[in-house]
């Protein structure tokens, strides 16, 4: 069985801590849009493209430090991620009568998902030579 070393622990626990602010934020931008009558759908996709330069920066900045700029590939990741979330939104509003849960629930689920890609696709360390 291959040992979890202590590096990846800590930045696991950097994009849950930094990934908490980025939720907060985008939670804020969907749950304000749906208090002010945007519908559902409508209110993650804004969300999601209004967090997206927020999410670049801190996760660039703040996790994975040790990459280089990945802004396209980013792009591309959140564009994944933001079908990967509708998903997640959809199935979570079957059945989960309240859509503010029902965000809540989508955007936990894809954190998962999110991780993998930012670590392995976007902000992968290159080797040199």
């Amino acid at each position: 069985m291959r040992r979890i070393s202590v590096p990846l622990i800590l930045e696991i626990v950097r994009y849950y801590m930094v990934g908490a602010v980025n939720a907060a934020f985008g939670y804020s931008l969907f749950a304000l849009m749906v208090w002010a009558g945007v519908g559902v759908y409508v209110a993650q996709a804004l969300a999601h493209l209004m967090g997206m330069a927020f999410n670049y920066m801190t996760y660039s900045r703040h996790v994975f430090r040790e990459a280089g700029p990945a802004k396209l590939r980013f792009l591309g990741s959140y564009g994944i991620n933001y079908l990967i979330s509708l998903g997640f939104l959809a199935l979570a509003s079957r059945f989960v009568p309240s859509p503010y849960l029902a965000g809540l629930i989508a955007i936990v689920l894809t954190s998962v998902v999110n991780y993998v890609m930012l670590k392995f696709m976007v902000f992968a360390v290159r080797s040199e030579g």
